[in-house]
């Protein structure tokens, strides 16, 4: 009998490598979209798309709408792909017996979702993180008096509303809830592991390549053995399964500080070999994932914008071009093409919101299904 898994996101990139990743497995595909069209639907490798309500709409009704595909598409498998990983990760309960969600209990995720309760489990796992202190507290004040800091809502992605003040730089006044962190000044990193019980299945170190705002659109791969160290002391004293991602900076010194968490994938699993991560998330005994050749890799489109703009407003516009004309896409197949040459018209909500919004791609790309406190 084939087994059925479920994404909870079409619209990104990295679904589309975990929809080909389990569909060269042997799994049927199925995802479950706020959007009408998107990334994944154009895929071969995805036998059903079927819309739900975003969750920004209700968070119960999402959860109600997703546990009602589970069981209509008799699925064994549910794996997030996003920001929407902090709604799946209330899904258990409303579940069948035998269906499983491929991430961490709720108050795991949230707490790390959490920039300032991820800075107190670093300093608990005697972790390097800077000093992070809530916004309207004298000892923020403090901090800030004498530092540069970032400043930064508690819950945000993209780098949604953050903001680095030089020492003395007066606090903004905010009604959401802010963390005023230390700068560490050093070269940032990311990372994407897949982990079991603790135990690290597999681990991408990369950084930027090119930016759209403050998203990358290219990215490399890079070792560095210091980063992984952390990231895996941080896995073990947390016993982590399932996805688990950190931003760091390592500054002049080789010290690699933990900035920000992300409980779930982010553009590093682009570097995995797709089939290596669909087994390890159906086995986490099965030999563990491979990376793919490539050491970089770029989403062509949003490249392609941000070479153009380098041209009429100024910019390494010969660098970018080199960059859009030998780097690999992420999405791009030989046998499964449309996903890649149809993403203008699919990617189309996203790209309209960003245009009347006048920010980049990658900041709207998730508003719909981010986690917000005041949602029901």
């Amino acid at each position: 009998m084939t087994r059925t898994v479920v994404l909870t996101l079409g619209r990104l990139p990295k679904a589309l490598d975990l929809a080909r990743g389990f569909a060269s497995a042997g799994w049927r595909v199925v995802v479950a979209e706020p959007f009408a069209r998107h990334l994944c639907g154009s895929s071969r490798d995805v036998a059903r798309s079927i819309r739900l309500p975003p969750p920004s709409q209700g968070k119960r009704a999402y959860l109600e709408a997703l546990a009602k595909v589970v069981r209509d598409e008799s699925a064994e498998l549910v794996v997030p792909v996003s920001e929407e990983t902090m709604h799946v990760a209330h899904l258990p309960p409303l579940l069948p017996p035998g269906a499983r969600v491929a991430t961490m209990p709720p108050d795991r995720v949230l707490a790390l979702h959490h920039k300032g309760s991820f800075v107190d489990a670093g300093l608990a796992y005697g972790l390097t993180v800077p000093e992070s202190l809530p916004l309207g507290t004298p000892e923020a004040a403090g901090l800030a008096s004498h530092s540069a800091v970032v400043v930064k809502p508690v819950h945000s992605c993209s780098g949604r509303g953050v903001r680095i003040l030089a020492a003395g730089d007066a606090l903004p006044a905010e009604s959401d809830p802010h963390l005023v962190q230390r700068f560490i000044r050093g070269a940032e990193f990311s990372t994407c592991s897949l982990a079991h019980q603790g135990r690290v299945l597999g681990t991408t170190v990369y950084r930027g390549a090119q930016m759209s705002g403050s998203v990358a659109v290219s990215f490399e791969r890079v070792d560095h053995p210091a980063i992984e160290s952390w990231a895996a002391r941080f896995i073990a004293a947390s016993n982590w399964s399932g996805f688990i991602s950190f931003d760091l900076i390592v500054d002049d010194a080789g010290t690699p500080w933990g900035i920000e968490c992300n409980p779930r994938t982010t553009s590093g699993l682009h570097f995995f070999e797709s089939a290596d991560i669909a087994r390890s998330l159906a086995d986490p005994t099965a030999p563990p994932p491979r990376h793919r050749p490539e050491r970089t890799l770029q989403q062509f489109w949003s490249c392609l914008t941000e070479t153009q703009l380098s041209l009429f407003k100024g910019g390494p516009f010969r660098a970018n071009l080199k960059r859009l004309l030998t780097t690999r896409d992420v999405c791009w197949q030989a046998r499964d093409p449309w996903p890649l040459l149809a993403m203008p018209y699919t990617a189309w909500p996203i790209i309209r919101d960003a245009a009347k919004k006048g920010v980049p791609f990658g900041e709207v790309a998730t508003l719909d299904v981010g986690w917000y406190e005041g949602a029901t």
